[in-house]
């Protein structure tokens, strides 16, 4: 509207411009991969695989968009790699979804494959909220109206870290633990494991402080934490990968997040080349289209 053209003459700069898939003379050197998926349409279980390439500076590009999240689609994706970008890939980013995982290691055997801390957080604080959810159940089935009314608004309280704590949300907590000790105990391993991820460890050191945590849990007798227990058992090599380096998924996080923005901005993208051609737009549009005088 600003510059008084229309919009098949937008349409058509987009298709001269921007290619439907990656165009890998101008991939640079990309020293993490992110993968991640995401449904195209809410409500619904049509996931597509976003990769995602961040080099050594920082910069960030989509190198695929892909219709599912097969292992095998992700591995031939993988193997298409040109053989001087597999080779400069060192890390590869992703959840605890096991067929990423395992395409990775067949593929680019020299890669550490990393899962993400935000994803393991979100497990292990999702057990013990679980527990916070059945025991405030339990005190109001038990407990006085007035009683329980005193403990209204612990659910942001205790999704905090203690740290952050205000005085009257100590205060509240303090008087929610009175009444149910074994969460409590749920908020302080929680607590704790977050601490061990903030610390400045090495991977061995943090290694066999988990051991330590996941032992001293199983001891406790609290139930809420055996899912999270279960997945670190199976991937504890891939989760302690974090500490050698610190790289999680951030930045593919952020790029879902333009995703989102961008489907609600276009009413649902559902073709694949387009969404790249329109992820490409957002990541380089000003360093592709800027007046170079400017």
């Amino acid at each position: 509207m600003k510059e008084d053209i229309g919009d098949k003459a937008v349409e058509g700069i987009v298709e001269r411009w921007i290619n439907g898939e990656v165009t890998w003379a101008e991939v640079k050197r990309v020293k993490i991969l992110g993968l991640d998926e995401i449904a195209l349409k809410k409500g619904h279980r049509d996931f597509v695989v976003i990769v995602t390439g961040r080099s050594a500076s920082g910069a960030v590009k989509v190198l695929a968009v892909l219709p599912d999240r097969k292992k095998q689609t992700v591995k031939q994706f993988l193997e298409t790699l040109p053989r001087r970008v597999k080779r400069a890939i060192r890390t590869v980013c992703t959840d605890m979804y096991e067929g990423f995982i395992q395409a990775v290691k067949e593929v680019l055997r020299q890669a550490q494959v990393v899962i993400d801390r935000y994803h393991v957080a979100k497990l292990y604080r999702a057990g013990a909220d679980r527990l916070r959810t059945q025991e405030m159940r339990r005190l109001k089935r038990e407990l006085p109206k007035e009683d329980y009314a005193k403990l209204k608004g612990a659910m942001w309280p205790f999704r905090k870290k203690a740290v952050d704590l205000e005085v009257e949300e100590h205060d509240l907590l303090t008087r929610l633990f009175t009444y149910s000790p074994v969460l409590h105990q749920a908020y302080e391993y929680r607590e704790e494991l977050t601490g061990i991820f903030d610390a400045p460890l090495s991977k061995d050191a943090a290694l066999l402080q988990l051991t330590d945590w996941q032992q001293r849990v199983q001891a406790s007798g609290l139930s809420c934490y055996d899912s999270f227990l279960h997945t670190l058992e199976k991937w504890r090599e891939e989760i302690a990968n974090y500490f050698l380096a610190r790289h999680n998924s951030g930045f593919v996080e952020g790029l879902n997040n333009k995703i989102k923005v961008l489907k609600r901005r276009c009413y649902e993208i559902f073709h694949l080349s387009h969404l790249f051609q329109r992820l490409t737009l957002d990541l380089e549009g000003y360093q592709r289209f800027a007046p170079t005088g400017a």
